[in-house]
């Protein structure tokens, strides 16, 4: 039973991509409708939870929340210029490196001769399958693959790492839990897209804060939140290395979702280097989830 809420965050992050993808809307607007559904759902957990913040925690989980909206805005820039089923494993797998590179340098993680050799391994596997995910061939090129664009959009996602890199690593600066945190943290996703929005805004149009379609992304920030409060109850029951190991299973879902319902053309051959790159990414996750922290 354990493991099968695991997998709960595992599947609704995976949907992220796609309830975006099919309410439409430009980047701005499903970052700025993810950051408001992310912030009613942190003020329900909230209401229930009670969280005693210091004044420096809310300083850093601001600021952490503000390095997320960065990051995600970087995804939804890329959907659409070089499709989830690509755009997903190159990201999530960046987020692995990145997030273990800064745990080992900067906090004590892999503390072990052993975990540092299989954590360097994985690090190794996880870029192999990155670069997998984002062969081509002509055949893909046919069907509308820019490899200008599928470079550019590679580059913005390495880009965006470091926003979800400073997500995860900034509130153990104060060694917050995630119940605790969570609540500054949309706080400082939806400053983050309110700032970033007047970047976006044009004067024929409403302003992206108030704009239909943004309002309409909000049903992806309540999967979001869902999926972070049952991530946060799996790192509990589970444990974090095994409630960590099953939520990167939304690369699976995600990368599929592109594929199935969202109509993205790939070639025979484009279709088994995104599937190997897949499978490479997702054992290198496994196997940084189960060192010692």
């Amino acid at each position: 039973m354990n493991i099968l809420i695991g997998l709960i965050p595992a599947a609704l992050w995976g949907l992220m991509p796609l309830i975006a993808g099919k309410t439409g809307g430009k980047p701005i607007n499903q970052l700025v409708g993810n950051t408001y559904g992310a912030l009613i759902v942190a003020i329900v957990i909230a209401l229930f939870r009670h969280p005693q913040v210091s004044s420096s925690a809310i300083f850093w989980c601001l600021l952490s929340g503000a390095c997320w909206a960065c990051g995600q805005l970087s995804q939804y820039w890329s959907f659409p210029e070089i499709g989830v089923s690509r755009a997903m494993p190159i990201s999530t797998g960046a987020q692995l490196v990145g997030t273990s590179v800064v745990g080992v340098l900067f906090l004590g993680e892999w503390q072990t001769g052993i975990d540092k050799a299989l954590g360097f391994f994985a690090l190794i596997l996880i870029i192999i399958g990155i670069l997998f995910t984002t062969k081509t061939d002509q055949a893909d090129q046919s069907k509308g693959l820019d490899p200008a664009k599928l470079k550019k959009g590679t580059i913005v996602l390495l880009l965006g790492t470091i926003g979800y890199v400073g997500f995860s690593a900034l509130p153990q600066i104060p060694d917050v839990d995630g119940w605790s945190a969570f609540f500054p943290q949309a706080i400082g996703m939806v400053l983050a897209a309110v700032i970033i929005s007047f970047f976006y805004r044009n004067k024929n149009e409403p302003h992206p804060l108030i704009q239909k379609k943004s309002f309409a992304n909000i049903l992806v920030g309540i999967d979001f939140g869902i999926a972070t409060a049952v991530y946060m109850y799996s790192a509990k029951v589970n444990g974090i290395a095994t409630g960590f190991t099953l939520s990167q299973m939304s690369v699976i879902v995600s990368t599929l979702s592109g594929v199935l319902f969202l109509g993205e053309e790939k070639s025979k051959k484009g279709l088994i280097y995104v599937s190997i790159g897949l499978v490479i990414v997702v054992i290198g996750g496994i196997i940084t989830g189960s060192l010692g922290k």
